[in-house]
């Protein structure tokens, strides 16, 4: 069997498309081998910032021979049936057979496709890959039409096997195949000729190039972390950047380089952050101080000097890069401690979404929900308000401005410098975790309540505004901001009625000064039809003092007149125009302006849609939240029979309820009642539909018979003495373990007992005990749930 070797040389492919190119090679060619017969023993690819390069191991030597049988037309058939049927097998009618089958006599034709070398397959298939190569971005080049990331210069392509390497012959736009590749542009530019993939590894690092990524990224850590530790230093982690950086390179030769002493009282992050940036240098810090001292930089080559060349130059570089850092720095910190509060006023220029205000409306409604989930998280609400106002204000930094990345951070160190409290400055670099599965989150009560304003207003306004996730489309990335709430519920055990909070942003969402807007909008649910909704508006109208209560004379009885109210009326207008069909028309051209023009952050929310949009989000949650608990194993069926239970908003307590009833779940005990429950549970519904009462007015112990009935009124009794108090307290488990215990005596009572007896009475009373059954049980979860 064959080994393959493919190697595409180009001039230097980006760092980030690399990884993904080796992989899309990798596939596409081993997917065209095995669907052309070709298959093998194992592939790899690997890559530089020159090549990419795919190895086979174990590949046949040729597609094996195919025979295929094809049922034809019946014999005796039209000669047109029987003639296309002969073309499309590629057969002559004296090669078909003719067999005896239960519908009578029927031609087959055998087809056999004989097999193929697999030199020829390789090329068909190597052709087809480069044609169509998946670069997220390619170019032409010369007079020629096919486009690769840079410029493909050779192709080696060899099968070798134990007489020796062949080479695939093939051309594509003039290049063609061939057993040769070439070595370090610098250091050994010239062709190399090998025979296999072991005597190719080996002459290209010979020649200067070192082929695996990750040998190539090992290398620069090694090495990096020696130079560091030499000189009482410590080289600031970041797989990122390594990855990167091994894309760039060859040859990888670590140098470490001094940054001068004007630019060491720098944040560390902004050293990191613009030598990472701009230069892709790893930071080196002092681990006694923390600050960052060094770096260390990659160069492609060595040289007669051993870098110092290279080093001077970038040192020059760097200079110039953190000469900008600084004096970015030291105008922020002027402005933040003349005025921080400038930068919040300045985002009234900046905005957020065009249908739900700019930044500094936003702050305002996050400031506003920061107070009301105050209490709810221990925070004081003065300052929760403090920090949300000053958490975004580092955004109209001109550090931030360069580095976005540095949101939140850069605020921290300039609230600090405003003279807050650390307290408040570090909402402003905290407030926006978690942002993902990794993240850790905020656990300071300031900075968990203004996370939670943040995100709780995101979600809010975005599903006011019907801006929903939809499939895999998440432009706003609401999916992580609900996850986020989620972990911030649960991993400081707040109680927060999730629609409450919603329903307090909506509140805040709407300019609280209109309030007879809010009454319009019920009046107007409640009483309007599409045919008269005049008296409705008059209503509306008749609460804004000053002004005569027809909708379509809308001019001030006085000039005194707070004329602030005219084009609030006018957005209320433009919010009922489609829903109710108002001739909107026939207001005059000034008024309809204003009212389209107009902002209002909630304008196509009704009362009524508040309540569906709330549900829908509450429902987005709960789907978030099963997402989030499938990691700890538990069920969505599980999931669902607490969502099921009131206060289904208090993500804390639904959790604690879900986490003890999976626990409950995983015994037999559990799982034994949940059937006995359902049995109980269709038996009774079965006997209310069909009798056409409700049976739950309480059984009577004194109609019991056996031992076994009697056991159940007692068992029944207990458990809803310790599972009544265990709820009020919620003490999850002891409920769930109360009500595992009616697993015996439900059992045994099934065994006993036949409930649908033809004594009228005992049936009534036993029916009433399944009720009591089914009421203790579905008032710790809705086991109906269940599946199984």
């Amino acid at each position: 069997m064959p080994d393959l070797l493919i190697e595409l040389f180009s001039e230097e492919i980006p760092a980030r498309m690399q990884t993904r190119a080796g992989e899309d090679l990798k596939k596409r060619i081993t997917d065209g081998l095995v669907e052309a017969g070709l298959t093998y023993a194992n592939a790899a690819a690997l890559t530089t910032p020159r090549r990419l390069t795919l190895a086979v191991e174990g590949l046949l030597a040729e597609s094996p021979t195919i025979r295929e049988e094809r049922k034809g037309p019946k014999v005796g058939a039209p000669d047109k049936a029987i003639d296309g049927f002969l073309r499309g097998a590629g057969l002559t009618r004296d090669q078909l057979e003719e067999r005896d089958t239960p519908k009578g006599a029927i031609y087959f034709a055998t087809i056999e496709k004989p097999g193929r070398p697999a030199a020829e397959i390789v090329a068909e298939v190597l052709e087809a890959t480069i044609r169509n190569f998946p670069w997220p971005k390619s170019m032409r080049w010369g007079n020629g039409t096919m486009r690769w990331v840079r410029p493909l210069h050779s192709i080696l392509c060899i099968l070798t096997d134990e007489a020796g390497a062949q080479v695939v012959p093939m051309e594509i736009a003039g290049i063609k195949t061939g057993d040769t590749t070439e070595g370090h542009r610098f250091m050994a530019p010239n062709r190399i000729s090998v025979t296999s993939f072991e005597d190719y590894a080996a002459k290209l690092k010979r020649a200067f190039v070192v082929l695996s990524p990750s040998e190539r990224a090992e290398h620069i850590w090694n090495d990096a972390q020696n130079m560091a530790f030499a000189a009482g230093l410590e080289v600031v982690d970041d797989k990122g950047l390594l990855a990167e950086v091994a894309g760039l390179v060859e040859w990888p030769v670590v140098l470490m380089g001094q940054i001068d002493a004007e630019f060491l009282e720098l944040p560390p992050e902004v050293l990191q952050t613009s030598m990472k940036e701009h230069q892709k240098f790893f930071s080196v810090r002092n681990p006694k101080t923390g600050r960052i001292e060094r770096f260390i930089t990659v160069a492609n080559r060595e040289t007669a000097d051993n870098g110092a060349t290279i080093l001077a130059g970038n040192q020059k570089v760097l200079s110039a890069r953190l000469a900008d850092a600084k004096f970015f720095w030291q105008n922020d910190l002027r402005v933040a401690k003349s005025d921080i509060a400038q930068w919040t006023r300045a985002l009234e220029n900046v905005t957020f979404h065009n249908k739900l205000g700019t930044q500094a409306e936003r702050i305002d409604r996050i400031a506003a929900l920061a107070r009301e989930l105050a209490p709810v998280t221990g925070a004081d609400a003065d300052q929760a308000e403090k920090a949300a106002r000053l958490a975004k204000a580092d955004l109209n930094s001109e550090m931030v401005y360069e580095f976005p990345e540095l949101q939140g951070l850069m605020g921290r160190y300039y609230i600090e410098a405003a003279g807050e409290d650390a307290t408040v400055a570090a909402v402003a670099q905290e407030h926006y975790s978690p942002l993902g599965p990794s993240d850790d989150g905020p656990t300071a009560p300031l900075s968990v309540t203004v996370a939670l304003a943040d995100k709780l207003d995101t979600l809010t306004g975005f599903w006011a505004i019907d801006e929903k996730p939809t499939g895999s489309k998440d432009p706003f990335a609401l999916r992580r901001a609900a996850l986020g709430v989620i972990r911030l519920v649960l991993e400081n055990e707040l109680n927060l009625s999730i629609g409450e909070v919603v329903n307090k942003a909506i509140e805040i969402g709407q300019e609280p000064e209109l309030s007879y807007v809010r009454e319009m909008q019920i009046y107007v649910d409640e009483n309007a039809s599409k045919r008269d909704v005049s008296a409705a508006f008059e209503f509306a109208f008749s609460r804004a003092e000053g002004w005569t209560p027809s909708p379509l004379n809308w001019q001030p009885k006085d000039e005194t007149v707070n004329t602030k109210a005219m084009p609030d009326a006018d957005r209320v207008v433009g919010m009922y125009k489609d829903e109710f069909g108002w001739p909107y028309s026939s207001f005059n051209s000034s008024a309809r302006a204003r009212a389209e023009t107009s902002y209002m952050p909630w304008s196509a929310v009704t009362p009524r849609g508040f309540v569906e949009k709330q549900n829908d989000l509450l429902s987005f949650f709960h789907d978030r939240l099963k997402t989030f608990l499938r990691d700890e194993g538990i069920r969505h069926d599980i999931i669902d029979a607490c969502i099921a239970m009131d206060g289904n908003d208090d993500l804390n307590l639904l959790v604690k309820r879900a986490r003890a009833l999976n626990t409950v779940m995983t015994t037999e005990d559990g799982k034994n009642l949940v059937q006995g429950f359902k049995r109980a549970n269709n038996i009774l519904s079965q006997a209310e539909e069909k009798d056409g009462v409700e049976y739950s007015y309480g059984a009577d112990v004194k109609f019991a018979e056996s031992d076994s009935e009697k056991a159940l009124f007692a068992a029944l009794d207990a458990a809803q003495a310790q599972i009544d108090p265990a709820l009020k307290s919620e003490d999850f488990p002891a409920a769930m373990s109360a009500m595992a215990a009616l697993r015996g005596p439900v059992d045994a009572f099934f065994e006993d007992v036949q409930v649908n007896t033809d004594n009228d009475i005992l049936r009534r009373n036993r029916l009433n005990l399944l009720s009591q059954i089914r009421q203790i049980c579905s008032s710790v979860a809705d086991l109906t749930k269940i599946e199984g």
